[in-house]
């Protein structure tokens, strides 16, 4: 695995998933963790250990929630509050069966998300709980972490995170200024946290960047000027740490390939098809090899909507043989599903496996 990340050739295309969800864990690997999920169906373990980093305490952050009670769907939805010394902030977060998701985004004006950052106390890495999932991997395969603080790892991506997709877009063109400032500063709070809290952390990829920052949802224009330059700082710290860095763009890729090693990266993922939301098509694969290929390496790709989840064993094996086809030419591919599935059943994900010890290098 982390020869195709290194843009070099391995005996044979390595091939995992992009994170368990806990909901698939539960439902269709009768309770496994995530690393006994992928000895189990003999994929290559690339683990993610969950709420590896949490906020400092400080007496300028007070935080509280109010649970409310299940809606008629079963959907448990929490309130938060946090008081802090120049005002309060809210936001709330929803749980169903399935996933969660945020229903009210913690700042509703640049003023807020300029509170936030005045007060926000920085995050604390759990050696101990990371230094475990790593032992335990071995050679198993690789641990992945992020460098996170609202709750995504790219600079652009904690902004939206912070203040919803479509405000901080129109933000970034009619206050481009502040937009700046707080980039800025959420970049600082990043490298900050790679210097202090990852140096000598038992991670072997960082996962960096965030679907908003896709060119299905920002112009590459914006993708230039707001993404590349703050990811940039963060990606040059992990590396300054010995760590190598995935960029992630669960979304449209095809107009920003020649951009994206701008940020540094070593790695982009997701390649997503147009069936889970992107748009690299079937004959878009030579391109994104030469192209993108040409300066990093490549992960991802496999559909786990229509295939992985829908599909046979037998279109997963022949989707898998194709994409090492396209993409896996002369090494430096990890074939991966391009982002979250949670209704893959067993055998599919066990074909994805198999058909991954076909395809070998010489």
């Amino acid at each position: 695995m982390m020869r195709a990340l290194r843009r070099e050739k391995p005996d044979r295309l390595p091939i995992t998933i992009h994170q368990w969800q806990p909901y698939h864990l539960q439902t269709y690997m009768d309770g496994r963790d995530q690393l006994e999920a992928f000895l189990h169906v003999g994929l290559d373990a690339a683990v993610t250990p969950w709420v590896m980093s949490n906020v400092e305490d400080s007496p300028e952050w007070k935080v509280t929630s109010e649970v409310r009670p299940p809606d008629e769907r079963g959907a448990v939805e929490t309130r938060f509050t946090i008081e802090t010394p120049s005002g309060t902030l809210r936001y709330s977060t929803c749980q169903d069966e399935i996933t969660g998701y945020v229903t009210e985004h913690v700042a509703k004006s640049l003023d807020e998300a300029e509170l936030f950052l005045r007060h926000y106390p920085g995050m604390v890495l759990d050696r101990d709980a990371l230094s475990e999932w790593y032992d335990r991997t071995g050679d198993h395969g690789i641990v992945r972490g992020f460098v996170s603080m609202i709750g995504q790892p790219g600079v652009w991506q904690d902004f939206v995170e912070m203040i919803g997709t479509q405000d901080a877009i129109y933000l970034a063109m009619d206050e481009p200024e502040r937009v700046h400032s707080i980039l800025g500063r959420i970049a600082d709070f990043k490298v900050a946290f790679v210097h202090e809290q990852m140096r000598g952390a038992k991670y072997d990829l960082i996962e960096h960047g965030g679907g908003a920052a896709s060119s299905t949802v920002i112009s590459p224009a914006m993708f230039e000027e707001f993404c590349a330059p703050y990811d940039r700082r963060v990606i040059d710290a992990l590396h300054e740490c010995g760590f190598p860095v995935v960029y992630h763009t669960c979304g449209g890729m095809m107009a920003i390939l020649d951009k994206i090693p701008l940020n540094g990266c070593d790695a982009s993922e997701t390649l997503s098809p147009p069936g889970v939301g992107g748009d690299i098509r079937l004959d878009d694969r030579a391109t994104v090899k030469n192209v993108l290929g040409a300066k990093v390496g490549l992960v991802g790709g496999l559909d786990q909507s229509n295939v992985l989840e829908k599909g046979t064993p037998q279109q997963v094996r022949d989707e898998i043989h194709a994409l090492f086809e396209g993409f896996g030419k002369d090494g430096g591919y990890l074939c991966s599903a391009s982002d979250h599935f949670f209704h893959a059943p067993v055998e599919n994900l066990k074909a994805m496996a198999l058909a991954a010890k076909d395809c070998r290098y010489l």
